[in-house]
C-alpha cells in the first residue's frame, strides 16, 4: 500500500517537529515545512537519525506568496496528490498583549502568519489534495481562540487575554468552518494542542510536546467517517 503523504508547516521544532515524528512513526511520508533551509535540514537529519527516513524538507514561508507557490511547485513534482495538510506555523506576537496598549503592527504581524498564512497555504495546496481519496486539513489553533471559554469565569485560563493572538485563532476557527463548508469531500478541523511546553511560550506550558502533538495527529489520521468543521482538544469538542 502506498504511503500517505502529509505536509506540516512550521515543523522544524516544537509541536510541529513532534507531529512530524509521530506521523512518520505511523507510516506517513512527511514533508517537513520550514522557512529556514538550514533549520529544516537539521530537523530532517534529526528524524533520519531516529530511523525515520520518509521525511524530507519543503522550504516554505507562509507569509510569502512566492515561497508558497515555489513550495507547491516542488511538492507537485514529487507526488501526484497530498493526503494531509497541517497548518501548524504560527506566532504569538509580543506578550503580554493588553488590548489598549498593543501596537497595531503586532496585530498585523500575528494575523499575517496565523490567519493569512493559513489561507495562503491552503489555497495553494488544495488543488494537490483534490485527487486524494480522503483529503484532510488540520488547522492548529488554541483554546485561547474559544469565545465560549473566554467568557467562562471558571475556565483555568480565563485571565489569559491577548489582544492579537487569541483573536487570530478565533479568526482561524471561523475560517476553518467556512473552508469545511466549501470543501465537501475534505475533512477540515481546528485542533488545539493545549498549553504545551515549547519555545512558543518560553517553555511555560504544562503539556509535553508528545501530548501536544497527539490530538493533531489524531485528526490528521481520521478516516472518511471522521468529523469535519470541528474544534477539538485532547479532551474532545472545544466550545467555539
Amino acid at each position: 500500500m502506498e504511503k500517505q503523504t502529509v505536509l506540516i508547516t512550521g515543523a522544524n521544532k516544537g509541536i510541529g517537529l513532534e507531529t512530524a515524528r509521530q506521523l512518520a512513526n505511523a507510516g506517513y511520508h512527511v514533508f517537513l515545512g520550514c522557512r529556514d533551509k538550514q533549520r529544516g535540514d537539521e530537523a530532517v537529519s534529526l528524524l533520519h537519525s531516529e530511523g525515520l527516513k520518509d521525511v524530507e524538507l519543503i522550504v516554505i514561508d507562509v507569509v510569502s506568496d512566492e515561497s508558497v507557490q515555489q513550495a507547491y511547485n516542488n511538492l507537485s513534482q514529487k507526488i501526484d496528490y497530498l493526503d494531509v495538510l497541517i497548518n501548524n506555523a504560527g506566532i504569538p506576537g509580543s506578550i503580554p498583549q493588553p488590548v489598549l496598549e498593543t501596537p497595531i503592527e503586532t496585530y498585523k504581524q500575528v494575523y499575517e502568519v496565523n490567519v493569512f498564512g493559513v489561507a495562503r497555504v491552503t489555497k495553494a495546496f488544495v488543488p494537490l489534495m483534490q485527487k486524494a481519496p480522503n483529503p484532510r486539513i488540520v488547522n492548529v489553533t488554541s483554546d485561547l481562540g474559544s469565545l465560549g471559554l473566554h467568557t467562562d469565569r471558571s475556565w483555568r485560563h480565563y485571565d489569559v487575554k491577548t489582544a492579537a493572538y487569541g483573536p487570530s485563532k478565533s479568526a482561524l476557527n471561523g475560517y476553518t468552518i467556512a473552508l469545511a463548508y466549501e470543501l465537501k469531500n475534505f475533512k477540515v478541523n481546528a485542533v488545539n494542542p493545549g498549553y504545551t511546553k515549547t519555545d512558543f511560550n518560553n517553555n511555560t506550558g504544562y503539556k509535553t510536546v508528545e501530548e501536544g502533538a497527539e490530538p493533531i495527529v489524531k485528526y490528521a489520521m481520521i478516516d472518511k467517517d471522521g468529523p469535519t468543521a470541528g474544534y477539538f482538544s485532547d479532551y474532545g469538542v472545544t466550545p467555539w
